[in-house]
């Protein structure tokens, strides 16, 4: 039975994903570097990191770990700096609306995301309250597509991966939905979600009703 349900954050509650591309442009082109958006969509679901070492490769360029972790380190103030422009008008239509039914019909809700930031977005979106237990960069070592957020989510919230259903736009995030033992509703195009357990072009499609008539035997 379906006791749970995870979220990803950005592209699934709210859409950062413009204010993340300003600011690794901005830095990319502070140091020299070509970033494009093409470029910017293989960092979707993965973290700071892992996500300048991207770049990097892309590059070709090599730095020490010290160097690549400040430079990681002023995106993320770029980054940050940017979120208070943040408020309640920024949930995806239709995540705010699931949220509202999940709480009232008694589901236990986490958020599984590689942001180190989560924390700050849901003050600003003013959600906090929408979820039991928050996952983000901070609470495990390795990021997507390793299971182990979604793992620690469920774990909090004390019920087994196949009581869990998992939303997430990225593809190493229904990746690492589909490692731990999940199920998936993936949100976004066929290329890059198809291979969730039901997938939604956009949130706002993403209903309680349409969930749960996909997965009527869970429930």
């Amino acid at each position: 039975m379906i006791k749970g349900f995870i979220f990803d954050l950005d592209g699934v509650i709210t859409d950062t994903a413009e204010l993340h591309y300003e600011a690794w442009k901005k830095l990319s082109d502070d140091m020299g570097w070509f970033f494009d958006r093409e470029l910017n969509e293989k960092l979707r679901g993965i973290s700071r990191m892992d996500s300048i070492k991207v770049i990097m490769d892309h590059n070709k360029v090599s730095l020490d770990e010290a160097t690549v972790e400040e430079l990681a380190t002023k995106k993320n103030d770029i980054y940050v700096d940017s979120l208070d422009t943040m408020t309640e008008e920024d949930f995806l239509p239709g995540a705010k609306e699931l949220l509202t039914h999940l709480r009232a019909e008694g589901f236990s809700v986490a958020l599984g995301s590689a942001s180190k930031n989560a924390p700050k977005v849901l003050q600003q979106l003013k959600a906090t309250h929408y979820f039991d237990v928050v996952g983000d960069g901070n609470s495990v070592e390795k990021s997507k597509p390793a299971p182990d957020i979604f793992l620690f989510a469920a774990e909090k919230m004390r019920l087994p991966a196949d009581n869990c259903i998992v939303f997430e736009d990225a593809e190493k995030g229904i990746d690492a939905a589909k490692t731990g033992g999940f199920y998936s509703v993936g949100i976004g195009p066929e290329e890059r979600v198809g291979h969730a357990d039901l997938r939604f072009d956009t949130m706002k499609e993403a209903t309680l009703f349409e969930v749960k008539s996909f997965f009527s035997d869970l429930f």
